[in-house]
């Protein structure tokens, strides 16, 4: 079966050109045309993966990924947002409200597939972590891609549980924002570093005390910490 993805844009040439590339490269492409619509699709659909776009007729796209975030049954979908560029508040925002990754318009749709493979990669992708770790209160099952902290479930977007597990696998060595960038987001090259810094923000609030795992390296980057 195809892993569908949620194409959410009222401009119907959006939709005929992302899609046709989307059906090229493998994958089911579903639309829809407002924000209301986009949260019934997302839960009834189940897509592997949502494209949002920002400027929605009923109900816009931040309101639109914030709702979804909230909602046990597609928390832990991928979302690729499409924002306009000049719009940098925007994307900020978005990134801290739970979208996982953010492509601006005018775009490429060829960009934008590779965005999607990639991200759906990362949301498979957990072979370097062992099973089970456990570092101090916090404790990763790789297999069932699940967290806890004091035995409390965390819930983590595909790009904060990745960017957990590549610091907790390296743990004791720092990593530089754009190292992190390239392993975490597979960005080949360096972009607005805001986007890590977002990530980490917001894993840091997931985590609650263990938050205090992840330490910040002053002009450098991240490092999670070998021993509390």
């Amino acid at each position: 079966m195809k892993p569908r993805v949620l194409l959410v844009d009222d401009e119907a040439d959006t939709f005929e050109v992302v899609g046709f590339k989307l059906r090229e490269a493998g994958f089911e492409p579903i639309q829809a045309a407002d924000g209301r619509a986009a949260i019934a699709k997302a839960r009834s659909e189940r897509p592997a993966l949502i494209v949002l776009d920002l400027m929605l007729p009923e109900i816009d796209g931040l309101d639109v990924c914030r709702l979804l975030r909230r909602d046990p049954a597609t928390a832990t979908i991928p979302i690729i947002m499409l924002t306009a560029k000049a719009a940098e508040t925007d994307r900020i925002v978005g990134l801290e409200i739970g979208a996982d990754d953010y492509v601006t318009k005018p775009f490429s749709p060829r960009e934008l597939v590779l965005r999607v493979k990639k991200l759906l990669a990362r949301a498979r992708g957990m072979a370097d972590m062992p099973a089970h770790v456990r570092i101090g209160s916090l404790e990763i099952d790789a297999g069932r891609h699940s967290v806890t902290v004091g035995g409390d479930p965390i819930t983590l977007t595909a790009t904060e549980f990745k960017l957990l597990e590549v610091l907790v696998t390296r743990r004791g060595r720092v990593q530089s924002r754009d190292r992190l960038l390239a392993d975490v987001w597979g960005y080949e090259k360096p972009i607005d570093t805001r986007t890590i810094d977002t990530h980490m923000r917001r894993l840091r609030e997931r985590l609650g005390p263990a938050a205090q795992l992840l330490e910040t390296v002053r002009g450098v980057g991240y490092r999670c910490v070998a021993n509390v």
